[in-house]
Order: C-alpha cells, then sequence, then structure tokens
C-alpha cells in the first residue's frame, strides 16, 4: 500500500518509563490575518520592521499590523511569515457624507479610511477646493491637519470613504484552500514555505481569530503537519473561572483540546495604540509567539517562555492574582488548568508563567511541558534533514556508521549546549533491522536522549536541628 511505502526519511516517536525518545529555525512564526494593504495570498518573509511596512499601519480591527508591531518590540528582528488575506471589496463598508468640523487646524474621521477619500463641502455635492499634501494631510488613522491657510477653523467638510468591516471576514477566507489548478490561499499558502524559504513555521499565531472553533481546527492541522506549536486565546471578556470552565467539555471555548501543540493564553494584555493615543487590550498570542522567538534566540529553544518578563505588554485585561508560593492564587488555578497566564507582582514587571501545553493535566507524558515538545520537534526535523544526503547510497556498514556518528556527533554538541542531558545518543540495534528489512532498503536507528524540563516546582524542607544549640559555651 501507498501508506506503507517512504522514499525518505521518518521518526517514529516512542517512549519509555514516561520518557521521551524520540538546526532547523526553530522560532519561524506564522501570521495569517488582514492587513488594510501589501499584496494578498502570497506568502511573505518579513524579518524587519521595514519588511512589515508593506502590511501598513496598525489599525482598529486588522490582526497583522498590530501583531507585527508587537512581536518587533518583544523579538527584533525574528522571522514572520505573513498570510494577508484582506479583500478590499468584501471586507470593507461605505461611509458616506460624515460630517466633520475644522477645529485647531485639524479633526478626526470616525473611522480609519480605507483606500481613497472623497472631500465635498458642507452642502455634500461641491467638491472641496482643497489639495492634499498642499492644504492638508490625512494620516491611516484618519487624521486631518491644515497646512495651509486655505482652509479655516469652523469650515464644515463631508467625507465619504470605506472603512473595515469586520464581521465580513469569514473563517474560510483565513483557512483558504487549494483550487484545481494548484492555487493556494489563506493557510493553505504555508504549504509553500519550504520550498520558497528553506524552513517551516515553528509557532502559529492568529491574534484576534484563533478563538475561532474553525480557525483553531486549522491551527491544530498545521501544527502537526509542521512540527510547530500552535497559540490559542480565550475570547476577549472572559473571566477567570470561565476560562477555566472552557477546558470542559460544556465549555464554549476553544480551550477543550488536550492536544500536545496547543498552548492556551489567558488573559487579554494591554499595549499602547496608536490610532487611539492609549493602552488598549491584544490577544496574548501575538505577545508570546515574540517572547518564544526572543527566548529561542537568547537562551535558546530548549528553554521555557515562561517567567519571562513581556517587555511590551503595559498591563492586562484584568488583573491576575499571583503568589509564587500560593497554591490557590488565581494564577495557579489557571496552571492548574493547563492554562498559561500572566504573573505581575511588586516590581516584577508582567511574565509570562505556564510551563504546559494543552495535553496537560490529562496527559502525564514530560511532552506536555511546551519547551520539551518544541525541542523534541526541532531536534527530530534537524536530524531528519541532515539525513538526506544519505538516502539512496548503498547500504554497508560504513554507511550505517557514518549516519550513526554524525547523529551522535550531533547530540553531542545538544549536550555541550544543556539542550540534552548526558547520555543522549543514536543506536543501531540488530532486533530493529532483520535482514528482510535491510533487504528492503529500510534502515532504522533509535534515538535515545532526553532534555531538561523546566524546573517548575522547588520545594524546601525545612529541618529545625536544636543540636545546633550545643555550639555554645
Amino acid at each position: 500500500m501507498a501508506t506503507d511505502y517512504l522514499h525518505g526519511v521518518e521518526t517514529i516517536e516512542l517512549e519509555i518509563g514516561g520518557q521521551t525518545l524520540s538546526v532547523v529555525k526553530s522560532s519561524v512564526i506564522a501570521l495569517p490575518g488582514i492587513a488594510p494593504v501589501g499584496v494578498k495570498n502570497v506568502l511573505t518573509l518579513c524579518t524587519t520592521a521595514t519588511d512589515d511596512a508593506q502590511f501598513g499601519k496598525p489599525l482598529p480591527g486588522f490582526n497583522i499590523p498590530k501583531a507585527l508591531q508587537i512581536i518587533r518590540s518583544i523579538a527584533g528582528s525574528t522571522p514572520v511569515l505573513v498570510v494577508n488575506t484582506f479583500d478590499a471589496t468584501a471586507n470593507t463598508a461605505s461611509v458616506t457624507s460624515e460630517s466633520q468640523t475644522v477645529t485647531n487646524g485639524a479633526l478626526k474621521l470616525a473611522f480609519a479610511p480605507i483606500g481613497a477619500v472623497t472631500i465635498k463641502l458642507n452642502d455634500g455635492t461641491t467638491d472641496a477646493p482643497i489639495v492634499k499634501g498642499t492644504d492638508y494631510t490625512l494620516d491611516e488613522y484618519g487624521n486631518f491637519k491644515v497646512i495651509s491657510a486655505n482652509i479655516y477653523n469652523g469650515t464644515v467638510y463631508k467625507f465619504t470613504y470605506k472603512k473595515l468591516d469586520a464581521s465580513t471576514v469569514t473563517t474560510s477566507q483565513l483557512i483558504g484552500s487549494v483550487d484545481s489548478n494548484s492555487n493556494r490561499t489563506g493557510m493553505a499558502l504555508y504549504d509553500l514555505a519550504f520550498n520558497l524559504f528553506g524552513f517551516t513555521p515553528k509557532v502559529f499565531a492568529a491574534p484576534t481569530y484563533s478563538s475561532l472553533s474553525a480557525i483553531a481546527t486549522a491551527l491544530k492541522a498545521a501544527a502537526a503537519k509542521f512540527r510547530s506549536v500552535y497559540l490559542l486565546d480565550a475570547p476577549y471578556g472572559t473571566t477567570i473561572p470561565g476560562a477555566i470552565a472552557g477546558r470542559g467539555v460544556a465549555g464554549s471555548l476553544v480551550f477543550n483540546t488536550s492536544d500536545e501543540r496547543a498552548y492556551l493564553l489567558y488573559p487579554y494584555l494591554k499595549t499602547w495604540d496608536d490610532y487611539s493615543q492609549a493602552d488598549q487590550d491584544y490577544p496574548y498570542s501575538a505577545f508570546m509567539a515574540g517572547l518564544i522567538a526572543k527566548t529561542d534566540r537568547e537562551r535558546g529553544y530548549w528553554y521555557s517562555p515562561s517567567n519571562k518578563e513581556i517587555s511590551a505588554a503595559t498591563g492586562s485585561e484584568r488583573p491576575i492574582q499571583w503568589s509564587i508560593n500560593d497554591a490557590n492564587c488565581e494564577a495557579n488555578q489557571l496552571n492548574a488548568a493547563g492554562i498559561t497566564t500572566i504573573a505581575a507582582g511588586y516590581g516584577t514587571g508582567i511574565r509570562a508563567w505556564g510551563n504546559r501545553d494543552a495535553a496537560f493535566p490529562t496527559s502525564t507524558s514530560i511532552k506536555n511541558f511546551l519547551a520539551i515538545r518544541r525541542a523534541d520537534d526541532i531536534v527530530i526535523e534537524s536530524m531528519e534533514l541532515a539525513a538526506l544526503p544519505y538516502v539512496d547510497e548503498p547500504m554497508n556498514q560504513a554507511l550505517i556508521d557514518t549516519i550513526r556518528e554524525a547523529g551522535n556527533n550531533f547530540i553531542r554538541v545538544l549536550v555541550q549546549r544543556g539542550a540534552c542531558l548526558p547520555g543522549s545518543r543514536v543506536e543501531y540495534h540488530k532486533e530493529d533491522n532483520s535482514a528482510s528489512e535491510l533487504a528492503a532498503g529500510k534502515l532504522t536507528l533509535r534515538r535515545v536522549y532526553m532534555f531538561p524540563p523546566p524546573l517548575e516546582r522547588l520545594t524546601y524542607k525545612d529541618i529545625l536541628d536544636i543540636s545546633l544549640l550545643n555550639q555554645f559555651n
């Protein structure tokens, strides 16, 4: 059968004694969504703020520009694979003859304008005799400023333009498809990542949309395909009991999953908003995507993002009670349900707080630590890609020794870096390689290794030793 045949490299994951057996770019972020400008349904690599600028300013309702802004502020020039699905025709609504009065040389439109803006005099029919760039400026946020003496305070203008209609953005639009001519749209474009750029996304984030069931399902499928993790937000306004209840079968949230690739995030975090010129709430997933990338770069992909300060966050949607030694505090209750939250103590800043993926507490596998799941993915894929030169070579002892030693050299480097524990290794076992299997061109090696789990709980045992009083003279 075709499903039993593979011309390439595979990995079979086993567990022995509850411990997992089992370099790729670890912090590539996939960011599907909508942006007010920029190419539509094209897989676009952004690594700097200059690249990000092609998708416009962080206007209200558009998740791509704001998420890029947050990611950059935390992680700097990390690679982000953007898919913009915004349709300027289907996803907008018309604003007609909006009346605004010039006050102190300025005014602001009720909405951020998309595309062209028509300005009429107060009668609503006569074109205003003013020129953009000469008499006034009008930015992406709808801020109109007078720059010549031709416009007087108290003048009333009528503006006609288009605005975002977020209700028309559909999940099918974001998920995308592949047509009969192999043209791809939406998230289906991520299948092309390796062919185009030589790497695949390792963190999927869809701020604003990840709390939708259909999007969460699509993210799950993509994460499994690319050996990545995906970030799920609780909907805005969710209470702490609601987030915890959302883990249950009766919960209405996307949190009802035991997928070890899902990382559940609550609540929304505050950050500065250029449009409103004030702090606003935004999905946690954008911040976490940046934090994972920063942790990978500064510490290593085997480090947990938990207990790392989220520099871009200025507050949270709601306060989360946290204490480092209180099992009943709200942060610990959320963590106990497999939900990552924040720790914001006196003088600590706002920190990510939670090591476990959505497999916890259902699964007791060590892979319910997000850091272990991710590290395992990176090592597996790195070794598979490195094995490409060996495929189709004549199978003999020299080739087997070469493959095994290449794997052991790689693992020794990981041990030196602290990514793997001493004793990790690659082995050849005769019982895995019968003559019939070898004759069929099949070779099996074992990777026996372990990553250091994050120290999640530290316990001190206090012993009051009265014999220490004997030191007195």
